[in-house]
Parts: C-alpha cells; structure tokens; sequence
C-alpha cells in the first residue's frame, strides 16, 4: 500500500475549515428521558448519543490552519466527556463501554471530516450496524411503513442478518469482528478502525494487545489491500508514571506497526488522565435521573497527547486514515469529503 501520498507525510496539504453539518440521519434529541437501569451498554449508548448530539450542533469543521500548516484538528472536549461515561456509570472493562467510548467519537470526527453516516458503524441511532442500501430503503418509505421496518431490524431475529449486533469482516483466514468501519455493498470495507483500551496491569496486557493488533492487521489486509486498517489504542496516562519502560515498549511498537505495507495504514495511541471516580452509589443512581443531569456530573478526562510522539497521534492518524480513503477511490465517491479539499484549495489562492 503506498504511504507517501501528500496529505499523509505533509499536513500542510490537508484541507481547511468549512461549516460543518451535523449528519441528517442523526435523530434531534433536544430533550432525554431518565435513564432507565438497564445493561450499562444501553445506558452508555443513551450518553453517548446525547453527547454526541450537543457537539453536533456547534462543532466546526476538523481542517484549521496552525503555524502556517492546514492540519486535522479533533474535538478532544468532546472525547473527554465520551471518556467520563463508562467512569460515571461504573461500567466495567467486560461491558465494552469504556472501547465503546472511543468507537462513537471515531465514527463522530468521521462525520465531521464529511463522510456520510449511513456507511460509517456504529450508526448515530438504532439500529447501529445497518448496510447504506437498506438504510435508504427505510428512510425512503413513507412514516408508518418507515417506522416498522426499523422496528422489525431492531428487534426481529430473522433480520438479525440485515441489521446485525456487530460488524464483522472477513480476513484472509478468519473473520474479525471490526469496531469502526466504513462499507458499502457496491464497494466493500473500505476503512476499519480496531480499537483497544487499557486502563491498568500495563506490563501485563500490553503484549496480549500489540500480538492480537498485529495478527488482525495481518489477516484483513491480505484480503482488503485496498482499505484504510487503523489501530487505536487508548491507555491510561498513569501507565507513563508507574511503567515508564513498558510505555517506551508500546509507543516504540504502536510506531513500528504502521511501517508495514501488509499492516496498518495509521496507528494512535491516546493516553487518558483520569483519577478514580469517587462518586459512590451514584454510580446506581443515574439511572433514575434525566440523560441531562448526568452530563453535568461527569468525572473529568484529560487527553495527554503531549506524552507520545507526533506520529501516533490523533491528528495524524485521522488525517492518514481519510487520505487513504480518498487515493483509493475515484472521485466519484466521498463528493463532501473532496468538494472541502477543493474550497480548501480555492481559498488558499485567493
């Protein structure tokens, strides 16, 4: 796979600001019920969502100029309140919420950077894996219709098929379950995202993590050459403090693991600081209060980019992974995406 396009190596050839619009399938929720004390999956999703749709209405667009350069700036305010669900809500590493945080503000700065919502999973509503096809059939029909076609893929087992729990792909030996992903019928996987979280026993987990990103790396790129892999990694900044070599260990790999042609086309590694939650039993209690009041009791999350190199960091992951994208599709697809490079360029030379 050719790394040496312009807008992976050279940040100034990305795109500048334009407004940003919020996905149109994206439901309006100006107001959330309580939450009800269901799976801490379900209550994470109703924050998340939530969450999601405050930064939709003011968020601007991720290309902004910086010492001269035109760069993928994230909306870290934002994966900072996504990172404080799983904490407020007690939520253990098993639930998948505290991974989950980091597939909703992939999928989110995807949106933001153009991409249409419908081919991006997890989708912005249920249900959440949903090929674009058949999400257009469901908008395109009229109300009534509309409505029990959804409610029949959320909950019919015999759809279960059409509307699936999980993305799961094919690689050249097994399939993989993909956490992020961007497909189409008529294209196939065109961008998977794999994400990972460790918050704690760093010396212990960190090799598990490295060998299984790179055996799935491996495995999906020998059938999908074409498709922009990316590794996410989420770690706990305690990990620079109480490890300081195996943190040398992981940044020297996660560095390593995008050199490869057959291997991931970017890699991230976004340290998190947060101190424990000391919120007691309110960790039951947000189920009885509105979606809202929760929001404004997060625990506070600090992103530490300042701690790892440039190379593994949001920005320049993003930044790869939608270049990718881009060179490996005609311009006939991705028209939002390409349309701000272009004002981009014709502001440029103005």
């Amino acid at each position: 796979m050719a790394k040496d396009t312009p807008l992976e190596t050279a940040p100034d050839q990305l795109p500048s600001p334009e407004p940003y619009t919020a996905p149109s399938s994206h439901p309006a929720s100006p107001a959330h019920p309580p939450l009800s004390r269901s799976s801490d999956r379900s209550r994470g999703w109703l924050l998340f969502d939530a969450i999601v749709d405050r930064a939709s209405q003011t968020t601007t667009s991720p290309w902004v100029r910086d010492d001269g350069r035109l760069v993928y700036r994230p909306d870290f305010a934002t994966l900072e309140l996504l990172l404080g669900v799983p904490l407020r809500l007690g939520a253990p590493t098993t639930s998948g919420v505290p991974a989950l945080a980091l597939d909703v503000w992939l999928v989110y700065e995807l949106h933001r950077a153009g991409f249409a919502s419908d081919v991006v999973w997890p989708r912005p509503s249920e249900p959440r894996i949903l090929p674009g096809p058949i999400a257009e059939l469901v908008k395109s029909l009229p109300k009534r219709e509309s409505e029990e076609l959804r409610r029949r893929l959320e909950t019919s087992k015999s759809l279960r098929s059409a509307a699936p729990s999980e993305a799961r792909i094919l690689g050249k030996n097994y399939e993989k379950q993909v956490d992020v992903l961007m497909s189409h019928w008529s294209t196939g996987p065109e961008l998977m995202i794999s994400t990972k979280r460790m918050d704690s026993s760093f010396g212990k987990n960190a090799p598990n993590r490295i060998e299984e990103a790179y055996g799935d790396a491996k495995n999906l790129r020998l059938r999908h050459p074409l498709a922009a892999i990316g590794f996410f990694f989420g770690i706990r900044s305690t990990v620079f403090s109480q490890a300081p070599m195996t943190a040398e260990w992981i940044v020297d790999l996660m560095q390593k693991l995008s050199r490869e042609d057959d291997a991931y086309g970017a890699t991230c590694l976004l340290p998190m600081e947060y101190s424990e939650y000391e919120g007691g039993a309110d960790h039951d209690d947000a189920g009885d209060q509105p979606v809202e009041a929760v929001l404004e009791h997060l625990p506070a999350v600090t992103v530490r980019e300042d701690l790892v190199p440039e190379n593994v960091r949001t920005s320049v992951f993003l930044g790869r992974m939608i270049q990718q994208v881009l060179s490996a599709t005609p311009v006939t697809h991705h028209v939002t995406v390409r349309e701000r490079i272009k004002s981009a360029s014709r502001k440029e030379k103005s």
